[in-house]
């Protein structure tokens, strides 16, 4: 016999049997889900349905990923859809990101913004250099900047290692600044050398003392660092307007542990407001004891839903005088942010930043303290559209979290609170942070702001004016309900103040 045909032979014998054992294993495998299904209680599906039954979940959880790369269109997906992560991804990657053939946008739904275009734009070479913001003048230790896209408070914890460090370097690169976020001042913060807003949230992580009230001398070492620049109180944001911060315990290593200075692997919830700040007197109390310590500016950050207790506060700074004001207001927008939060909170409570805005850029107009406090906003603000827009509004700086997140290369996969981050953006898990090479990140980041500032420039251009902080309400307009456009100044008008303003005795 030929030798050829007997090892032929003995490898499809032996390739039969293993087919015979893997189907017997398969049809094991059928038999014992089978008696798992149909004998536990705690399932109907599964329980009348078994096997077939856990189809429905295998379906359900790869239901989004189907969505998002085959069915969904370019302009429907939320929280963002492709075309705006396509522009972000495409801005940090430094490509073409022009279009062609026409915008894939329509313009006729409730909300959208049209800018008004001049019939004799600005020349490039008439530009000129957008203006500096000051903060703080009358601190020790004022803040100058001039960008106009900045990284908003997203903490370490929440954000992987390697990815606060590309966001360091990106950011001190591009010459924008980076706010900590609550989760208090790592070492990977300060490594890129960017200007830093400490954030202190309710639980006071990273100036805390052992029963988290705030630890004075912990604050002013913080605040004798020369990258530290401005100090935001945080009273709420918009994932969770009411609640405060989240870190589920997975997340909590011993590194993160112990710069918040808390027990690592437990949940690190937040209070839900800061226990010593129950009214706007303790809260200008507060402003002005942490400024008193830190020698510098001094704001804090909020979603706005209820506005009587800034008319109220505006009333006591009059009262106070001038100096007691804070030095800036960031607002934040009530549809959501990048960690965990309350499906409730996030969905339904708090005003966006399309209404709040204009609302306390106009208070503030009528309460004559316009030019003493400036106002920051956030809030899927990540293309230059919608930071024209808030430009437009009257803000003085916009901030954005999710947009720098993109430029970092997330894929909006929707596991920022699982530890389980496809990107290693929002992951512990070391093998998944390999991925993500800082140095690379920290270019994408830089090409994001250049990007954003050079589109946001040729909006400007576009509208007749110089630069982008030069927009005003008149030069945008807001699609209505029955399809035609309203000035956005007719919609807010501007508000002048009689009010005149005294200083502190």
């Amino acid at each position: 016999m030929n030798p050829f045909s007997m090892l032929t032979s003995e490898v499809l014998g032996y390739l039969s049997s293993l087919f015979v054992f893997v189907v017997g294993l398969f049809a094991l495998l059928i038999v014992v889900l089978f008696l798992r299904d149909i004998t536990q209680t705690k399932d109907a599906i599964r329980r009348n349905y078994p096997v077939i039954g856990r189809f429905r979940y295998l379906f359900t959880t790869l239901g989004e990923f189907f969505r998002q790369y085959f069915f969904a269109q370019d302009r429907e997906e939320l929280p963002f859809n492709r075309a705006e992560r396509d522009w972000v991804n495409l801005s940090a990657s430094g490509g073409d990101n022009t279009v062609a053939f026409g915008s894939t946008r329509s313009l006729t739904p409730v909300g959208t913004v049209i800018f008004i275009n001049c019939p004799f734009p600005t020349l490039d070479e008439d530009a000129v250099e957008t203006p500096s913001i000051l903060v703080g003048p009358a601190t020790r230790h004022p803040y100058e900047f001039n960008s106009i896209i900045n990284v908003s408070a997203m903490s370490f914890g929440a954000l992987s290692k390697p990815a606060v460090r590309a966001l360091s370097f990106g950011a001190k690169s591009a010459g924008c600044w980076l706010n900590t976020g609550e989760g208090g001042l790592a070492p990977y913060h300060l490594e890129g050398g960017a200007d830093i807003v400490f954030q202190i949230g309710t639980a006071k992580y990273g100036v805390r003392t052992s029963d988290g009230m705030l630890d004075d001398a912990k604050l002013a070492e913080v605040a004798g660092l020369a990258q530290v620049r401005m100090f935001e109180l945080k009273l709420s944001q918009g994932a969770k307007p009411g609640k405060g911060g989240i870190l589920p315990a997975v997340k909590v290593t011993p590194e993160i542990a112990k710069i918040r200075g808390i027990a690592a692997y437990r949940d690190s919830i937040s209070p839900n407001r800061h226990p010593e700040i129950g009214n706007v007197t303790e809260l200008l109390d507060r402003i002005g004891y942490i400024r008193a310590i830190a020698q510098k500016p001094v704001g804090f950050k909020s979603v706005i839903g209820a506005y009587g207790w800034l008319e109220t506060m505006f009333e006591e700074i009059h009262r106070r005088g001038i100096e007691s004001a804070p030095d800036f207001i960031t607002i934040d927008s009530g549809d959501g942010g990048t960690g965990a939060a309350p499906m409730p909170l996030m969905d339904n409570v708090g005003l966006t930043i399309r209404e709040s805005l204009p609302m306390v850029v106009d208070l503030l107009c009528a309460y004559g303290l316009r030019d003493r406090i400036k106002v920051f906003c956030s809030g899927k603000l990540i293309t230059p559209a919608e930071v024209g827009w808030a430009y437009c509004a009257g803000a003085d700086s916009v901030n954005s979290a999710r947009g720098f997140m993109f430029a970092l290369g997330c894929i909006q996969s929707l596991k920022c609170n699982k530890n389980t981050c496809p990107t290693g953006i929002t992951t512990h898990d070391l093998r998944l942070q390999r991925g993500l090479n800082p140095m690379d990140k920290a270019v994408r980041v830089k090409n994001f702001v250049d990007k954003m500032t050079k589109d946001l420039n040729t909006i400007a251009h576009s509208c007749g004016v110089g630069h982008p902080r030069a927009l005003k309400r008149f030069h945008c307009r807001i699609v209505q309900s029955n399809g035609r456009s309203v000035p956005l100044d007719e919609l807010y008008p501007p508000i002048r103040s009689t009010r005149s303003i005294r200083p502190a005795i």
